[in-house]
This record gives C-alpha cells, structure tokens and sequence, in this order.
C-alpha cells in the first residue's frame, strides 16, 4: 500500500491554477492528479459539511500527492485561502501505471468514444441529486455548457463513508458498476483507496472510510448513466443502502500550465 494525500484547495485571489502549479514545481512538487474543480455532483450532508460548504467557498483545485510530496507552509501562506485534506492508502501497482492509462483515457481517439447516449428531454424528475439521478437541474447545467466542456473527458471524485456493517453490500456494487452499468458508459474506476486520516483535520476520526477517482468521457456520459434505469436498479440495490454520507466532486485534469487537458481553450473560467 502506497500512501497519498487529497487536497481540495481555494486559491487565494490572484493567484492562477498556473501560478500554483509553478511555486508547486520550483519546489519540486509533482502531483499524480491535478485539477480543476469543475461543479459539485453531491454535496455531504453530515460529514465535514462545516468545512467543506462554510463560508460559501469556492474551490478551485484538486491535488492528489505522494506521502513524499509535501506543500510547504511558505507556498500554503502566499497561494492558498482554504484547504481540505486526506490521507488516503491506495496500491502501489494502481499508482505505478497510472499516467500511462490516464493519459489515454484524457486524449481518446475518437472512434473509442462512445455516445453517451444522454436524451435531456428525458431528465428523470428527481427531487434532489443525492440519490444519484439525472435531475432536471443536472439536465440544465448540461445543455448551458459550450460544446467542448459539454464533450470534454471529467473525473469524478468520490468520498465514501459506509453504515455499519454495509461495506461488503456496496463492493458488490463496484463489481456491478465495473462489469456492467458503469462501463456502459465509459465511467473507469482510475483510483481507490482507504481513508486512513490527516493532519489538520481527521478525516477518519470523522468518517470517511473509502475514495474513488472515477473517469468518464464527458459530464454527459455521467448524466446518461444517471438517467439509465439499470444503473439506478444497482444504485438503489446496492448503493444507496450502503452509504452513511458521500460527496462528490466533477474536476477537469489539468496540464502543468493550468490548461485544461486535451481542451480547445487554455483556461476553464468556471468556478462553483
């Protein structure tokens, strides 16, 4: 087991995805994933929902570190204005081919993508995005986007904390989601790992118990999923059930240059 830190971080004001990642490289920092925040999917309702929803903050990047890799105080002082935190165990063969199989998965060919399938006409009237339905909401948002964000490859990042004893109910939900439902529509498993706590905050003492780093060839692709009456027949079977509290966070990967990979302009302005 390698061991990782989350990092979900606002920017002060001034300071660019760019900028950071440079102070990050002089210091010779090098993410495994770098991001940007794109749009909250499930808010946490229980834990670390003080910290993560307070103060209306709008979080701008995600980092996912080596144990080795540190962000020094000096570069927290002049870069950042808020920061949530996790250390996460995850394995060692995952991580050590990780680039390579991002990297194919964030510059398809085109004839590897499918459609997605996604009828916004159809968006199931759902009362509230925590049960993982296409929402009319979600159907919106989706239809405002210009073309290359509403097409472009997401990562979805799943928190996880698990009612007593429901653990092994939802592993029987990744299988069926890995096997059949999810891959449908090229949603991609591309990290996990167990929550094993941080420095600042406990996470663990908290409640996390697992996280997923989810790959999916456009925002679409996740909404048609969501809106797929199999899917919710896992979802409600084995999901749902399983799961104490969630959130869930959209980010787009990043370059070093803070440009948003395999897009068609240098800088995704959206911010929640």
């Amino acid at each position: 087991m390698v061991l990782c830190t989350l990092h979900i971080i606002a920017l002060k004001d001034g300071v660019t995805p760019a900028s950071f990642l440079a102070s990050l490289r002089q210091a010779g920092v090098k993410p495994i994933v770098q991001a940007r925040v794109f749009r909250w999917m499930i808010l946490p309702t229980q834990i670390s929902a003080g910290h993560l929803l307070a103060r209306n903050i709008r979080w701008d990047m995600l980092l996912i570190l080596s144990d080795s890799s540190r962000i020094s105080d000096s570069i927290r002082a002049a870069s950042i204005a808020a920061e949530w935190t996790a250390s996460v165990g995850t394995s060692s063969k995952l991580l050590s081919g990780y680039a390579v199989t991002n990297a194919a998965l964030l510059n398809p060919l085109p004839s590897a993508v499918v459609p997605s399938g996604l009828d916004l006409d159809a968006a199931k009237k759902a009362d509230s995005s925590r049960n993982l339905e296409l929402t009319p909401e979600l159907a919106n948002f989706i239809s405002s986007l210009p073309p290359h964000l509403a097409s472009h490859p997401v990562s979805m990042l799943n928190l996880i904390s698990f009612n007593p004893g429901k653990q092994a109910q939802y592993v029987k939900y990744g299988q069926e989601f890995g096997a059949r439902v999810g891959a449908r529509y090229g949603g991609r498993v591309k990290i996990v790992g167990k929550v094993t706590g941080s420095g600042a905050e406990d996470t663990k003492r908290e409640g996390w118990d697992e996280i997923a780093f989810v790959h999916y060839p456009s925002i679409a692709h996740f909404a048609a999923m969501a809106g797929d009456k199999d899917y919710q027949e896992v979802n409600h079977k084995y999901r749902l059930g399983a799961l104490k509290d969630t959130f869930i966070i959209c980010v787009l990967e990043v370059t070093d240059d803070g440009e948003v990979v395999g897009g068609t302009q240098k800088e995704n302005k959206m911010k929640l």
